[in-house]
């Protein structure tokens, strides 16, 4: 029930996210679903791949390396979507930092943070 609600909620971060940053849009709910779904995945995948191999430099740079590649996620699953489009790096940069900012206030909003 709580992975659910983790889902429904990223989501609706996503969809608010592309409200507010110029750039990027969403085509509706269901999208901005799939979009999360997608960029959880890519992250847990591809980008768990380039943060252990970035691991040095991510570290001397205070983790500004995994902040891009979790930007990079963002455009590559911009490229995989019709119905989520962003129009370049700096706009996925501020979606990125959008969402993750509206994640944690729904999460408290919806009591599901961790205590």
């Amino acid at each position: 029930m709580k992975l659910i609600l983790e889902v429904l909620l990223m989501g609706l971060a996503v969809l608010i996210g592309a409200y507010l940053v110029p750039g990027v849009s969403v085509d509706g709910y269901g999208s901005a679903i799939i979009a999360a779904l997608l960029i959880a995945a890519a992250n847990a995948t591809i980008g768990l791949i380039l943060r252990v191999f970035t691991f040095v430099l991510n570290f001397l740079t205070l983790g500004l390396v995994s902040f891009i590649i979790s930007v990079l996620m963002i455009l590559l699953v911009d490229s995989w979507m019709t119905g989520f489009n962003t129009s370049g790096f700096l706009s996925a940069a501020i979606l990125a930092i959008a969402v993750t900012v509206i994640k944690m206030i729904l999460d408290a909003a919806f009591g599901t943070a961790e205590s």
